[in-house]
């Protein structure tokens, strides 16, 4: 044997030896710690939490940057995804182990020309188990040897299917968009199980190079690059060479993509109001395969509401329809065209600008304050909220007009739940999440009621006091001597004589509730108050006289809550909006229910929903009923003082519904004949109920009636013909002059006091 001969095959064993060494070094971590079995057997990718409606259908997802995934099954994965992935990215999957020799020797006698030798399976070894791909020869040199080690060990313990569904679930696509149920939702709003032949060309095109090959900014490039994956389809036999000429020259579609991210979906409000809640579940609930908390990001949550995707629309349409029109007419008011309800108030635009984005980056470029303020008041180009189909225009003003005009939008709170079941059905924080983040309808979030606690009143009343709808109640004003108040603050004198307490709730008569709270004695806003806690409206109120005017703040949701126990027949039922939360397997981990409660006499709460009809037929809110055709029906209206908040809760016997309208500077009101509950709150409530009640598939009945008690006094009945609700002259606003303002507003009684509040 010749010396070259021997160097060769020492060389050559050497080399042989050396390489074994090195895989030997490698699998012992000696380059890095590799994945254990267990790892490999539990592959952990990081997963989104889904949030569901009670349909089943999405609604959103909490996700980290890389998080947006989804996990999904095989078996719910369209043949035409796995086919066009293997034929792209692995045409003999199905035959190797993990490495396949072929493609591994092209690789190297053509450098890569032809594609790389990376199988699927070292391509989901270095996605999950091996990091980000080095540009450093060598090290990319061992991290090539670690996947081939991973891919052979993933071999060993899962199928190939195993192997294509956990490929799909965590590779990424183009826009930021992880796994295959995403890019299947963003670019064509399908679930992975339905896409064609071509869509899936498009998304296995995309895997390549998810910048380049992206439909939405590189048409081109992507229309090339699914055409060679239709090709590779046909080269492997998965589809006719006839069928790839008719794909092949079809476009792109994508009218239909849509990136959902926390600022759409359905009911975005209550997902924002959801994400404190779950964070805080996953805090005190453990997660047995970590054994650390649950985390709401990364751990693929599912979260069941109990929204009803169609009601949600029809909640979401009412408001569109609505507000443009109140702040068209909040805009022409010439204290707001003028710009005078600032005149008092610049503290607040001060307060507004010095906490904006555009203030800290000007003091970070080292602007001088004077420098900062000129650069607010310097007209410039940008874009602001604006009730278009888009949300928004583009125009021209100062950064501080801006904040004056964002101010100015009047907002709202919308909540429709079933009052047996206790399940929110509907959910509208306000009237755009992408602008204004902060809702309207939560526990938190509260307002001052106005007449709309005046249903809770009369129930005391009737319940402990011995009233009927018939009571003959004073119309005038009430002093408390025992807290040197009168109610309403200031006397109407075309308000006099006596009511029937029906009439007093019909036309919601300020003084007729002021008498009522005076009969219940010297502790009579006590027991109010004490009544309050009793149907479960958790914020604590203040016992004064003008708590019977609604001289205090509770959010949509306690309203709502207290409303419950009017249709169901003296039971309040908690509102709640988590059915139940499941792991990414589908395990129940939790499920939610109401809590129920009686808390009125049965033939109180039947008095109080019929009598609640006189508002909705005769009263605030006249015709209402009969326009929705309903047998049946109650409902309140409420103002506060100046038209600050505007209030109507209603319900049927099947369904109850609250709105809140404001501005979130209370000094900004809708002016008298505008911003009343009647005709500001009403008409949004009114259009949810015409389009849920035609709505076959919701099961609305117009003909369903209250829970009737086998036996009921004839004082309880009422109806138009009765002549318990006297159809009077309207008494006027329920938001003038009522001085349903801070309670202490009461304690002083001096005219003069008492004129300075107006």
């Amino acid at each position: 044997m010749s010396k070259a001969i021997r160097i060769f095959w020492a060389l050559l064993f050497t080399g042989l030896i050396s390489f074994i060494l090195l895989i030997a070094l490698i699998a012992w971590g000696v380059f890095g710690k590799l994945p254990s079995l267990q790892e490999l057997e539990n592959p952990s990718l990081t997963l989104a939490s889904e949030v569901f409606a009670e349909d089943s259908s999405s609604m959103g997802k909490y996700y980290t940057a890389r998080g947006n995934r989804v996990h999904v099954d095989y078996k719910d994965i369209s043949p035409n995804v796995i086919h066009a992935l293997v034929s792209t990215e692995d045409e003999r999957f199905y035959e190797h182990s993990g490495i396949d020799g072929k493609a591994v020797l092209r690789a190297v006698l053509k450098l890569g020309r032809d594609g790389g030798g990376s199988t699927i399976t070292q391509q989901l070894a270095l996605n999950m188990f091996n990091g980000e791909r080095s540009h450093n020869r060598i090290k990319r040199g061992i991290q090539k040897l670690k996947e081939w080690i991973i891919a052979i060990r993933l071999e060993r313990n899962f199928t190939k299917e195993e192997i294509l569904t956990l490929y799909l679930n965590d590779v990424s696509f183009s826009d930021n968009v992880y796994g295959i149920r995403g890019a299947a939702r963003t670019f064509f709003q399908k679930e992975p199980a339905d896409l064609s032949v071509d869509e899936a060309a498009v998304l296995v095109g995309m895997v390549n190079n998810p910048s380049f090959f992206n439909p939405r900014t590189n048409i081109k490039a992507a229309t090339e690059r699914r055409n060679i994956v239709i090709n590779r389809m046909v080269t492997n036999n998965f589809i006719p060479a006839t069928d790839a000429v008719t794909l092949k020259s079809k476009p792109i579609d994508l009218s239909h993509y849509r990136k959902l991210d926390e600022n759409n979906g359905i009911a975005p409000y209550l997902r924002d109001i959801l994400r404190g809640d779950l964070k805080k579940w996953c805090k005190d609930h453990v997660n047995p395969a970590t054994g650390q908390p649950y985390n709401l990001y990364t751990d693929g949550l599912k979260i069941f509401t109990t929204i009803n995707p169609v009601m949600q629309q029809y909640a979401d349409q009412a408001v569109e329809r609505q507000m443009p029109v109140l702040q068209r007419q909040l805009d022409s008011r010439p204290a707001i065209r003028k710009g005078e309800a600032w005149a008092e108030h610049g503290n607040i635009l001060d307060a507004a600008m010095r906490n904006s984005e555009r203030w800290r980056n000007d003091q970070e470029a080292g602007m001088s304050e004077a420098a900062i303020r000129n650069d607010f008041n310097t007209p410039a180009r940008m874009r602001v909220f604006a009730w278009t189909a888009r949300h928004e225009k583009d125009t021209v003003m100062s950064p501080l007009d801006s904040i004056r005009y964002h101010r100015q939008m009047l907002e709202t709170g919308f909540m429709v739940m079933d009052p047996f079941t206790g399940a929110i059905k509907a959910w509208v924080g306000g009237i755009d999440f992408k602008t204004y983040k902060f809702d309207h309808v939560n526990l938190s979030t509260k307002r001052q009621v106005g007449s709309s606690i005046k249903p809770f009143l009369y129930s005391l009343a009737i319940e402990d006091f011995g009233f009927t709808p018939q009571t003959e109640c004073e119309a005038v004003q009430q002093f408390f001597p025992e807290y040197n108040a009168y109610v309403p603050a200031r006397a109407r004198p075309n308000v006099s004589g006596t009511r029937t307490m029906a009439t007093g709730l019909a036309w919601s008569i300020n003084e007729v509730a002021a008498y009522i709270m005076k009969q219940m004695g010297p502790k009579g806003p006590d027991r109010f108050a004490e009544f309050l806690k009793q149907i479960n409206i958790p914020t604590a109120v203040q016992p004064y006289p003008s708590l019977a005017l609604g001289a205090c703040e509770l959010s949509l949701y306690e309203m709502l809550s207290g409303y419950t126990m009017f249709p169901t027949g003296g039971f309040n039922v908690e509102p709640y909006y988590i059915s139940r939360i499941e792991d990414k397997h589908g395990n129940v981990l939790a499920d939610f229910s109401s809590h129920q409660k009686e808390v009125l006499n049965q033939v109180t709460a039947y008095t109080m929903a019929r009598m609640m009809q006189g508002p909705v037929d005769i009263g605030t809110a006249k015709g209402l009923r009969e326009r929705l055709g309903l047998a049946e029906m109650g409902g309140k209206t409420g103002t506060t003082n100046d038209n600050s908040d505007a209030w109507f809760i209603g319900y049927t016997p099947q369904l109850l519904a609250g709105v809140w309208i404001g501005c979130d500077d209370r000094f900004i009101h809708m002016g008298a004949g505008v911003g009343d509950g009647g005709q500001a709150a009403r008409p949004i409530w009114e259009y949810f109920f015409e389009k849920a009640l035609a709505d076959k598939s919701l099961g609305l009945n117009r003909n369903a009636r209250f829970p009737k008690p086998d036996s009921i006094p004839a004082s309880s009945l009422y109806s138009n013909e009765s002549g318990i609700i006297e159809k009077i002259a309207p008494p006027g606003a329920e938001g003038i002059d009522q001085g349903n303002g801070n309670a202490v507003q009461y304690i002083d009684t001096s005219a003069k006091a008492r004129s300075s509040q107006y």
